[in-house]
């Protein structure tokens, strides 16, 4: 198998490599390398990498290369376990599709409305990316055919699993043609998975990129405690000692997520609970204002938080080990990305000495228990997020585009144009992050003013 690293020796369609070279896409990741020979041959794979592989668009490249833009049957389908990682993963294969004419990417997820979903596949999509849950009930509404299905992808594999996604994915596979290419691709390999792998796939191609990290990018550190106070505690005394611009929490339990995120929000951190508990919307609003810097912390399971769309997180605390080194493994992958430093920290007791084992085989290096920050740090103002996020009562239904907003923030008399922050666009609503020492100034502006011509309502999301 080639381990080329340059996509123009693949023989892409030249829109592909048009497409990649504008979004600057120069050489290929190791999951890339070794795995586009077989998709662009057709084979079925099984393919093991960390979230930041570049696995995505792996599979889109794969994709694109043998799609069909006259045909508007659904000729691809990727099942994602979250509608966060449908929604990432359906905006990169329309980055790379970009230069091809033509070609339909829709998103069909749980949270969304129905009818519209299944309105616009009235007029047809070459690509369907969602949620094996909404796919199936428009499989059994007969809104959605795969009749025609040239390629199936199932992201996240273990994820959906664990989700108990099991029968809808056995329910969705029976309806597509017995000859369609089959890629599966899991951050982990559980029996379960190779369970699944026996039944749907054909001779598949293996690839894994191993997921151990640099050292000198990554930092771990281990620190044992005695009981549930303790672990609190120390979560605290980290965060005020190392006073992280971002932080991620990964708890096993819902409830541990929001006890830990109400303590900590009593002792004046910014902090937000990700769990499988909450609304879809209310999901959406707590990542959007994480991404945006309008809270510090994020506390979350390890299934609410994949998919998450962060550039750039400073630091991740295991305040449980993970069920297996894999998972852990994958979590502390969310720090130190980009060549930039992170830092990890795990939580263990006592008892827990023969998983502190495994991680020690997996990682290859000896863990030491370290002594904890002093009580001293608790001195501290914990470190307050810089922005924060306005809601506007208006999206893309509305023409609304991120231009519109900044030139409205930024217009006479508002606010100066990097005290504005990220801005996302949804279908019926807007939110735009702006510095805090401006945001009453920056909200008076948009309540008082007008976009595309009429008045708009903005409030204070708050967390």
């Amino acid at each position: 198998m080639t381990t080329s690293l340059s996509f123009s020796e693949l023989g892409l369609r030249p829109e592909l490599l048009t497409s990649l070279a504008s979004i600057n896409y120069q050489s290929m990741t190791p999951i890339q390398a070794q795995s586009l020979p077989s998709l662009l041959a057709g084979k079925d794979l099984i393919a093991q990498g960390k979230t930041g592989s570049g696995k995505t668009a792996a599979f889109a490249l794969g994709i694109l290369q043998n799609i069909e833009p006259r045909s508007f049957t659904t000729q691809a389908l990727v099942l994602c376990p979250t509608r966060e990682l449908a929604e990432q993963v359906a905006t990169e294969i329309r980055r790379l599709a970009s230069a091809i004419e033509n070609v339909k990417v829709l998103s069909l997820c749980g949270g969304s409305p129905f009818k519209p979903q299944a309105a616009s596949l009235e007029y047809g999509a070459h690509i369907v990316v969602g949620t094996p849950g909404r796919i199936e009930d428009h499989l059994r509404r007969e809104t959605l055919s795969l009749d025609d299905l040239n390629v199936l992808v199932l992201d996240e594999a273990d994820r959906m699993l664990e989700m108990g996604f099991e029968a809808s994915l056995d329910a969705i596979i029976e309806q597509t043609p017995d000859d369609r290419q089959s890629l599966l691709f899991s951050a982990t390999f559980p029996d379960s998975i190779q369970s699944m792998a026996q039944h749907i796939l054909r001779d598949p191609e293996h690839v894994k990129v191993e997921s151990v990290h640099d050292e000198a990018v990554i930092r771990q550190h281990f620190y044992q405690v005695t009981d549930e106070f303790e672990r609190q505690q120390a979560v605290k005394l980290l965060l005020m000692a190392q006073q992280p611009t971002s932080a991620v929490i990964f708890c096993n339990m819902k409830k541990e997520v929001q006890s830990l995120a109400q303590e900590l929000a009593q002792d004046g951190f910014s902090v937000i609970a990700l769990h499988g508990d909450l609304e879809q919307r209310e999901r959406d609003v707590a990542l959007i204002q994480f991404a945006n810097q309008s809270a510090t912390i994020l506390v979350a399971t390890d299934v609410a938080a994949r998919g998450l769309d962060i550039d750039s997180v400073e630091m991740v605390v295991n305040y449980q080990l993970a069920h297996d080194s894999e998972v852990h493994i994958h979590r502390i992958g969310r720090t130190g990305r980009a060549g930039k430093n992170g830092f990890a920290c795990s939580l263990f007791t006592d008892k827990q000495s023969y998983k502190i084992a495994q991680l020690e085989e997996a990682i290859g290096q000896e863990i030491v228990a370290e002594a904890l920050p002093g009580k001293e740090v608790l001195n501290q103002t914990p470190r307050r997020a810089p922005m924060v996020t306005l809601q506007i009562d208006g999206g893309k239904k509305q023409k609304i585009r991120p231009g519109d907003i900044l030139g409205a923030l930024t217009g006479e008399g508002g606010i100066a144009g990097d005290e504005v922050g990220k801005i996302k666009v949804t279908a019926m609503r807007s939110f735009v992050a702006v510095n805090k020492k401006s945001s009453q100034k920056a909200l008076n502006k948009l309540n008082h003013g007008k976009m595309k011509g009429k008045k708009i309502r903005a409030r204070f999301l708050s967390i």
